[in-house]
């Protein structure tokens, strides 16, 4: 599972400090902005002047690349990286010291060597010349690559625990790191990747960022066939550049935007005005308004974080159960992963070379489902324990919905434009964005200061940072198996002991709920996919179902003790241990296990809507 709970501040409160935060800050932001912008522009002079921006499209996906890295140095700066939570298991003390400063030192030295691949990546890129658009070149954009990286290794070192001899340290890890890539010019020494490989696992296990491990690991295994770490960079600069990729720190910047004002208490209230008054409402409410900013937001850790602190009060107040509470809404943190536009379908038809609309098709029914059966829990703790109700009144049900009517057709908007014709899905995402925008700056004038708007921009700049670099480096990782040929040794493996695709299916769950508890959902997209996409044409499931299989066991892996990353965002959220929070939310874990089963074996779920909404 992977941690995303806020670390400390950092260190350093100098003028000058703060005054090079702020220009961070807004550099990143204004990235942000003009990716916003330019798509915007695309859409109004496609349609009245008949033409575009020329360069507007890859100038938007090289922002991409700024967003991402200038976002994973933010990230780094905060001490929000993804990464493992096993390192919390571990007791204060010198075996957590010793632990941090372990897992500081091995990030530092991949850090520094993904500094190095990267600067030797420009300047082979300054050598070729090659132009992005509008005279502007390649190497000017992927200036961004080493800067990041050298940046994230020297917070790496500034932040470890333990004081000066801890810093130590973890800068001898910077030296270590680019000592081995600038003085290994052929393959590694016969059996010197196991160490390394070893010293990787143990600093998972000390709580080093997820990139470091998979980024680690590409590097050992392309140094043992005497390839540099540039190649695992040559594969995130291509990643960075996909024409779809642009989506998801916009949605994501929709998703922030509406969850930094009012918005969730107006959803709020909108859904207890039309669904409070039947047993069990407010659980239902609470189910459909996490799955809404998950849709929006991407992961469940922006959902728990910001919505826990409203919605919990909320069912304790209407008489539910604290461990009731509590159990749903770890649940619900990953709800709304199914529906359009979830950043994941995006990422997996990224990855999977298949149409995204085609995946937001397939994920309505199955969707839809794993929220009615949440639901339906709601609806039983509702009668049997006789909790408080909202009576339905007309009137207030239609105040409710004329307060929160902007926000309500935020889906209606970006759906018509996406399936409309009117956008592309990078477009409409940048049309939820400026909506987002304009509602909570202009209209709702819930976002009132500057400043509260930059902490909003840098703030999904950083969450979108640290889950693209690592996207970057896991593509690399993906890129060495793929030239290792391990799907087609998977499939062989596979057609030798596998025949039946019922079996296939049920090995395949229980493999993506290993995944799902132990990696975050968008590395596990790129490492992962690759090699099952292959099983899945043998044994000829739709590609959308199995796309789809694969979301929903990833979403249900959140849950899965010991390690699943809800249970360690509700521990931190609601103040609870995390052995209470596991029990609470076993009963989900069964509910939607249900359904994952349904899922699977149903595929009539998945491709039904694909025959009907995918002629039109």
């Amino acid at each position: 599972m992977t941690s995303v709970v806020p670390a400390e501040a950092p260190r350093t409160g100098s003028p000058v400090a703060r005054v090079l935060h702020r220009f961070e800050d807004a550099l990143a932001a204004v990235a942000l902005g003009v990716m916003v912008v330019l798509p915007l522009a695309e859409i109004l002079l496609r349609r009245f002047a008949g033409t575009g921006i020329p360069g507007s499209i890859p100038f938007v996906q090289h922002l991409v690349l700024w967003v991402g890295f200038l976002g994973a140095a933010l990230a780094a700066r905060e001490g929000t990286m993804l990464a493992l939570a096993t390192g919390t298991f571990l007791p204060a003390g010198r075996a957590r010291d010793w632990a941090d400063t372990f897992a500081a030192t091995v990030a530092a030295a991949v850090s520094t060597m993904l500094c190095v691949g990267a600067f030797e990546l420009m300047m082979s890129e300054r050598e070729a010349g090659t132009v992005i658009a509008a005279g502007v070149t390649t190497w000017v954009a992927q200036t961004v690559l080493p800067f990041a990286f050298g940046l994230i290794a020297l917070r790496t070192v500034w932040r470890t625990k333990g004081g000066w001899a801890s810093r130590a340290i973890a800068a001898c890890g910077m030296v270590a790191g680019g000592w081995l890539v600038w003085h290994t010019t052929a393959t590694l020494p016969a059996g010197f990747q196991w160490p390394l490989v070893a010293a990787l696992l143990v600093a998972a296990g000390c709580g080093t960022p997820i990139f470091v491990v998979l980024g680690g690991l590409a590097i050992v295994l392309f140094l043992t066939d005497g390839v540099g770490p540039s190649a695992i960079l040559i594969e995130t600069y291509q990643l960075a550049v996909k024409p779809t990729l642009a989506s998801i720190p916009l949605f994501t910047l929709c998703g922030f935007l509406l969850a930094e004002g009012k918005a969730p208490e107006r959803l709020l209230n909108v859904f207890r005005a039309l669904f409070g008054w039947f047993p069990g409402g407010t659980a239902v409410v609470c189910a459909m308004l996490s799955a809404f900013f998950t849709i929006f937001t991407g992961g469940s850790g922006v959902t728990i974080l910001a919505l826990g602190g409203l919605l919990l009060p909320a069912l304790i107040k209407d008489g539910y159960r604290e461990r009731f509470s509590v159990g749903l809404l770890t649940a619900s943190g990953s709800l709304g992963l199914l529906l359009p536009p979830s950043l994941p379908l995006i990422l997996y038809a990224i990855v999977a070379q298949i149409p995204v609309e085609d995946l937001f098709i397939g994920g309505i029914l199955p969707g839809v489902l794993l929220l009615g059966l949440t639901a339906a829990w709601g609806v039983r703790e509702g009668a049997t324990h006789s909790t408080g109700r909202t009576p339905f009144s007309p009137a207030g049900a239609l105040r409710a919905l004329w307060q929160g009517k902007w926000e309500v057709a935020l889906p209606v908007v970006v759906l018509v434009a996406l399936f409309g014709g009117f956008a592309t899905i990078v477009e409409a995402a940048a049309l939820a964005a400026l909506y987002a925008f304009i509602v909570q700056v202009f209209v709702h004038r819930d976002v009132r200061q500057f400043d509260t708007l930059r902490r909003v921009f840098a703030e999904c700049v950083a969450t979108v940072g640290g889950v693209l670099v690592i996207l970057g480096v896991a593509v690399g990782l993906t890129s060495y198996l793929i030239g290792a040929d391990v799907p087609g040794r998977l499939l062989e493996w596979t057609q030798a002991y596998i025949s039946s695709p019922k079996v296939f299916l049920l090995m395949l769950n229980l493999f993506l709920l290993v995944v799902g508890c132990l990696m975050d959902i968008y590395s596990a997209t790129f490492v992962v996919v690759p090699l099952i996409v292959p099983l899945g044409q043998h044994f000829g499931i739709h590609p959308v179902h199995l796309g789809i299989i694969f979301v929903a066991n990833l979403e249900l892996g959140y849950l899965t003790p010991p390690v699943g990353m809800n249970l360690f965002l509700a521990s931190y959220r609601f103040k609870k241990p995390l052995l209470e929070v596991t029990a609470a939310a076993l009963p989900m874990l069964g509910v939607l296990g249900l359904g994952v089963v349904l899922i699977t074996y149903i595929p009539w779920m998945t491709t039904a809507l694909l025959g009907v909404l995918g002629k039109m």
